[in-house]
């Protein structure tokens, strides 16, 4: 019986191994994958970062909603619908001193 108890331990032992390789492998493979996405795999050190950088979304309908984003230093506010999207608001890369309405960077209220 002591044989039986060992045999079945030691193939349970050899099973979550297995397992503990394959979910490392699969962990290390997204991360890598996610950075190959993103476009950080391979950059070097010094170079600039050219990623859109999501900030806040508000839904205004069922499949409308109003996002606002930053890319390059620019922050954006776009409205997202189904077949389109449209740019409605710029702040940043000069944007600040052509439009009358902003305050410090800060849209006014």
């Amino acid at each position: 019986m002591d044989s039986a108890f060992g045999t079945a331990l030691s193939g349970l032992f050899g099973t979550l191994v297995a397992l503990a390789i394959v979910l490392g492998i699969a962990w290390f493979g997204f991360k890598a994958l996610r950075q190959w996405q993103d476009g950080q795999l391979g950059r070097k050190v010094g170079q600039d970062d050219h990623q859109l950088r999501f900030i806040r979304a508000l839904p205004v309908g069922q499949r409308e909603r109003v996002m606002l984003i930053e890319a390059k230093g620019e922050v954006m506010l776009i409205g997202v619908s189904t077949g389109s999207v449209r740019l409605l608001r710029s702040w940043g890369s000069g944007a600040g001193a052509a439009d009358p309405d902003l305050e410090d960077g800060e849209a006014a209220r």
